[in-house]
């Protein structure tokens, strides 16, 4: 990553002129990381490298901004420190590929990366990686170590999610027409900058985004986007961070609303939260993954009774679902919101839970035709 010797320098000069301005500053932020634990050990000072903390205890919510953000806490992670040694070593093994793959104007998935780097040290049975676990908050770390976004770094995760409806999109130059993608949609990228994925044409007024992929068939096959006008997505349960980036940008570019779908449940509540405030793990992207504007439509609580649901739809909370529910109602973005305590508070009276799929329960369509609908005419969300 960097000459070996004290005299060593910089190495920004020797970018390629075909790399892009933003791949000229990471790779400049690389090689900077290299050169400081070279000085440190030429130095005699022992090589260790500063990592700020994606903890809960450095987790800020600012209530002004309605997302939550990574405080200024940092460790170090020490060459000579037993305990630190082998990840100070998985965090050089992982700068070294991507400072490869910058330089290549290549990618590679999260896996591949994982891959690269494993291997048996030499003179030993140690492995550099053993398993992908270990590799992927390795590079999170060079994330907010860097200052540089996963997608900065050359790396992209497995594509999951989907959409479907009323906009026009250009993805690398090709164009698509996301009203004509029949019953798989379209799968939504991980990379989705403005670089990648432009908006071209779009007559949608809102964006439904539902929990899991079974869901999004219901809504795909009934027409639902076409009849109300809007977009149709699915994250594949928790959404990755590609799909919470898109519907970001459709929410701050295209100034469309987030209507959110989600299960009457501890998980489908987080996942909304995730959505509209961020994550504690991901509290440094918050401000291009974040949407405070974002509403949650159901399923809720009160549906049981509202909606004449039978028996059969009732899934007992567990000892986990209750203990759950309790820590959402006690983040700080809910504690003072008195719809949100309400909610979890009848949930855990009921001592059920419900999914989204239980609404057939009244009719195969009923979610889609009735209940839905129903729900954005009255404008009943809780945000």
């Amino acid at each position: 990553m960097a000459k070996s010797g004290p005299s060593s320098k910089p190495s920004d000069n020797r970018v390629s002129s075909r790399l892009k301005e933003r791949d000229a500053k990471t790779l400049g932020k690389l090689v900077g990381l290299a050169d400081d634990v070279t000085k440190k050990t030429f130095a005699g000072r022992e090589p260790k490298i500063e990592i700020p903390s994606r903890t809960k205890s450095n987790t800020i919510w600012n209530k002004k901004r309605g997302i939550l953000e990574m405080g200024d806490a940092a460790s170090e992670r020490e060459l000579f420190n037993l305990n630190q040694a082998k990840q100070f070593m998985q965090t050089m093994l992982h700068a070294s590929t991507i400072k490869e793959l910058i330089e290549a104007g290549k990618t590679s998935s999260l896996r591949g990366v994982f891959y690269k780097a494993k291997h048996t040290v030499a003179g030993t049975r140690e492995n550099t990686f053993d398993t992908q676990d270990e590799s992927d908050p390795i590079l999170e770390d060079l994330e907010v170590s860097l200052g540089a976004l996963r997608e900065e770094l050359h790396i992209f995760a497995e594509n999951r999610g989907g959409l479907i409806g009323n906009i026009t999109i250009v993805d690398k130059g090709d164009e698509i027409d996301c009203r004509r993608l029949g019953s798989s949609g379209l799968q939504i990228p991980s990379i989705v900058e403005p670089d990648v994925i432009q908006f071209k044409k779009c007559e949608a007024k809102f964006v439904l985004h539902v929990e899991k992929g079974t869901v999004w068939n219901r809504f795909n096959e009934d027409r639902f986007w076409e009849k109300n006008n809007c977009i149709l997505t699915h994250g594949g349960g928790q959404p990755p961070r590609g799909c919470r980036r898109l519907l970001q940008r459709l929410n701050q570019e295209l100034k469309l609303p987030i209507i959110c779908l989600l299960d009457c449940d501890p998980w489908g509540h987080y996942i909304y939260s995730v959505i509209k405030q961020g994550s504690i793990s991901l509290a440094f992207e918050s401000s291009r993954l974040a949407i405070p504007e974002a509403k949650f439509l159901g399923i809720r609580a009160k549906d049981y009774t509202e909606c004449d649901l039978g028996d059969a739809v009732k899934i007992d909370l567990t000892e986990n679902d209750i203990k759950r529910a309790k820590e959402i109602a006690a983040y700080p973005w809910f504690t003072d919101h008195r719809g949100w305590q309400k909610e979890i508070d009848l949930m855990l009276r009921n001592g059920f839970k419900m999914e989204v799929e239980a609404m057939i329960n009244k009719g195969i369509s009923y979610v889609s035709e009735t209940y839905v609908p129903q729900r954005l005419k009255a404008k009943d969300w809780l945000d």
